[in-house]
């Protein structure tokens, strides 16, 4: 049985030190940007602080956010950035 969606989806793009880009989904942002900061998310935002959120899309449920985050995560550096709108 599948558990219902809490809350609205977010696929969250962070630039973190050194311009490297971090992908991920969570349905509670403040929640999961707080747990970066305090190192308590991924080891990657942990290992390249500090971070400032690029872009964030909103979601309909858990299986859209999952799909469109593999497929950000799938583009080119070059393509990604063009999709943020950076240079």
């Amino acid at each position: 049985m599948k558990k219902p969606d809490k809350g609205n989806w977010i696929v969250y793009i962070l630039k973190c030190r050194n311009n490297y880009l971090y992908t991920g989904i969570t349905n509670n942002l403040e929640k999961r940007l707080k747990e970066h900061k305090e190192g308590k998310g991924s080891k990657f935002v942990r290992a390249f602080r500090p971070f400032e959120p690029v872009k964030i899309l909103s979601c309909s449920d858990s299986r859209e956010a999952r799909q469109l985050e593999y497929k950000i995560k799938k583009m080119k550096r070059a393509k990604k950035l063009e999709f943020l709108g950076i240079k």
